[in-house]
C-alpha cells in the first residue's frame, strides 16, 4: 500500500497555490520517499506534492528512461517555445484523459534535495510533465487546460468519476471553470 492517498478532482486542495520550501531537510527528504512510492503504486510518471495533500512547492518524476526518479523543489518555468497536442491524463482525474495543447518544449529551473540550483531543457513528454506537475503546484488542473468542445463533454465524465468516489452530485470543483 502506497505511503499517501492520492487526492482526486474535487478535493479542494488540489486548487490551492503551494507554498515555498523553505528548508530541504530530513523531513522533506521522507516525504519525497513517499511520494515516490505512491507514484509508483498508482502508476505515474510524475506525482506534485498536492496532489498527495502536502502544499509544498515540490514534484516527482520518473519516465522510466532508465535515470531513476527525480524530484524537484520550488520549480519554475523560465523560458517555452514551439507548441505540441498530446493526450494527456492525470492520477487526480483517474481513467480520464484528453489531447491538450501545451508549449513542446521549456527550460526549467528549481532546486534538488542536495540544495543545489538545478535546469532542465525538456521537450515533448518530459517538457509534458514539467509543466503538468507545475499546475498542480499553482492550483490548476487538467480540466482547466481543455478547450471549450473538450469541457462541454468533459464535465460529465468528471461528475461521473466523482460520483464514483462518494461526492455528492454537484460542479466537478467549486469554482471550476469548465468553460
Amino acid at each position: 500500500m502506497a505511503p499517501y492517498e492520492i487526492r482526486v478532482i474535487g478535493d479542494p486542495v488540489l486548487k490551492q497555490t503551494a507554498a515555498k520550501v523553505d528548508d530541504i531537510d530530513g523531513k522533506l527528504v521522507r516525504i519525497v520517499d513517499g511520494m515516490i512510492e505512491t507514484m509508483y503504486a498508482a502508476p505515474g510518471l510524475g506525482l506534485a506534492a498536492p496532489q498527495v495533500g502536502i502544499q509544498k512547492q515540490l514534484f516527482v518524476w520518473d519516465l522510466q528512461d532508465g535515470a531513476g526518479p527525480k524530484a524537484i523543489v520550488n520549480p519554475r518555468i523560465v523560458e517555452s517555445d514551439g507548441e505540441w497536442a498530446y493526450e494527456e491524463g492525470c492520477l487526480s482525474v483517474p481513467g480520464l484523459s484528453w489531447e491538450i495543447v501545451r508549449p513542446n518544449h521549456v527550460h526549467v529551473v528549481g532546486v534538488d534535495l542536495d540544495g543545489n540550483d538545478v535546469e532542465y531543457e525538456a521537450s515533448e513528454l518530459e517538457g509534458r510533465m514539467f509543466q503538468h506537475e507545475l499546475d498542480h503546484l499553482n492550483g490548476v488542473l487538467l480540466v482547466e487546460r481543455l478547450d471549450e468542445d473538450q469541457a462541454k463533454a468533459a464535465k460529465r465524465q468528471v461528475r461521473d468519476l466523482m460520483l464514483g468516489f462518494g461526492a455528492e452530485r454537484r460542479d466537478p470543483s467549486p469554482g471550476l471553470s469548465l468553460r
